[in-house]
């Protein structure tokens, strides 16, 4: 009986059901890069499954995204800030969640032999950015008009995000409008770079959660059960765990750029951690808190120099704090 009661305990334990997961997709702009080496860490970590959701990582375009968002192709994206507005103001029913990118991280970067130190001095230059529908091509729409010219002054290459450096890099192109964090890569290959920060024209954000209107109102319980997960995430990243998070990133997602880990390191530690991931309003109310004021001068700036038509109110489209989802 002893035995049998032993048996019988096993079999209730192996009938036990396994707590239902969510299953979504997560697109995020771009490419797998270790850029993202957060979410990486908070999956392999649990953060997620923590939440009840097993969660997918697929990539595009930042309009793509968007316009996946509204189609409900996907439940989450993670484009840059800059699209989200041009999209909100397009009509298209968005939502961003998660202000996780407290500041924009766009930038025009160039060769210092050039000369190229201001947006006056890419006339008649080439210039790429990775597609019409980037933010960098937002950012660069408004950088030329502050300095008197437009597109027609200069020629745009579209070059896709896994070759833009190296065609900087090259001397395919004299200047490319990117990601400020690519100095670091190419300065640890050896490339002397001057860099204009977008941000410092183009008050804006980098890289947010964004839903669609629909799932919000439907399904907020699952839009703040994932927000949970990415505010967990970074908070770990940033409490001692910036080489860990990388490490996690180069072993399963990004192996290509294991060398580059030192340059990196310096990155997420002197950019990310330091203003982008967090600001004055998230030290007071937590990461993923919205600045609405700010979000709707960036809005205000792009209609300003005629990038979209009109701005759309900003609440309308930005979840102040992701913490009151579905209360």
């Amino acid at each position: 009986m002893k035995h049998l009661s032993a048996l019988l305990g096993f079999g209730l334990l192996l009938a036990t059901p396994v707590l239902a997961q969510d299953e979504v997709l997560f697109q995020i702009d771009g490419a797998a890069v270790p850029f993202y080496a957060p979410l990486y860490a908070g999956v392999e970590n649990g953060f997620f499954s923590d939440e009840g959701i097993e969660v997918e990582f697929i990539y595009a375009g930042a309009s793509d995204i968007l316009t996946n968002i509204a189609a409900g192709n996907v439940q989450f994206g993670f484009p840059n800030g800059d699209a989200v507005i041009a999209a909100a103001a397009n009509g298209l029913p968005v939502r961003v969640v998660h202000t996780t990118y407290q500041r924009g991280i766009g930038a025009l970067l160039a060769k210092a032999e050039t000369g190229i130190d201001s947006y006056a001095d890419l006339a008649g230059k080439t210039v790429a950015v990775t597609s019409y529908g980037s933010p960098n091509y937002l950012q660069l729409q408004v950088g030329l008009a502050q300095a008197g010219l437009g597109l027609d002054d200069v020629t745009v290459e579209l070059i896709d995000t896994g070759a833009i450096v190296q065609a900087l890099q090259s001397g395919q192109v004299d200047a490319i409008v990117f990601s400020e964090l690519r100095k670091y890569v190419l300065e640890g290959a050896g490339v002397e770079v001057d860099m204009i920060l977008s941000n410092d024209f183009l008050p804006s954000f980098g890289n947010v959660v964004v839903t669609g209107a629909r799932l919000l109102e439907e399904n907020p319980d699952l839009v703040r059960r994932l927000t949970n997960a990415v505010t967990r995430s970074y908070e770990w990243t940033m409490d001692g765990n910036i080489e860990a998070a990388l490490d996690i990133a180069m072993e399963k997602y990004t192996p290509t750029w294991a060398e580059q880990k030192p340059a990196l390191v310096t990155a997420f530690e002197q950019t990310f951690a330091a203003s982008v991931w967090r600001s004055a309003l998230t030290d007071e109310r937590g990461l993923g808190v919205a600045d609405l004021a700010a979000w709707q001068a960036n809005a205000d700036i792009l209609a300003q120099y005629d990038v979209i038509e009109e701005a759309p109110d900003a609440s309308t489209f930005v979840v102040a704090d992701p913490k009151t989802i579905g209360n």
